[in-house]
């Protein structure tokens, strides 16, 4: 019997060393296939939604560690692969009960540096 193959259109990976700077365009225009308005809706729907969640977490709730989960997938949808490093690492600190303020200060440096580009890159779109 003969094998019968497919060919499967597969979605690339992100990069392994993502590119310079706090967000990686090429790695979202990759997930919204190109289409310009969708990379928009996207950067606006991150940029309130980590302005919210670090707000929520400067006071540590108890589900901050949920929080920071959510705030490393939609960073890394979007490229911002610095943000999310930084949320796992919150992630991290929190599940080990340890101190988590340096944790919590770099994951708003990241947010901070993310949000400036994303801003500029809306400003000029």
């Amino acid at each position: 019997m003969p094998l019968h193959l497919e060919r499967i259109e597969w979605m690339p990976s992100p990069p392994l060393a993502p590119g310079d700077g706090p967000v990686d365009f090429e790695h979202l225009q990759r997930m919204t296939l190109g289409d310009a308005d969708i990379e928009q809706e996207v950067l606006t729907m991150f940029l309130a939604q980590s302005a919210r969640h670090m707000h929520m977490l400067a006071a540590l709730p108890a589900d901050a560690s949920a929080l920071a989960h959510t705030l490393k997938g939609s960073a890394r949808a979007i490229g911002a692969f610095s943000v999310a490093d930084a949320a796992e690492r919150l992630e991290t600190v929190l599940a080990g009960g340890t101190d988590p303020t340096a944790a919590l200060a770099r994951l708003g440096e990241a947010v901070a540096e993310a949000r400036a580009a994303i801003e500029a890159i809306l400003r000029h779109s």
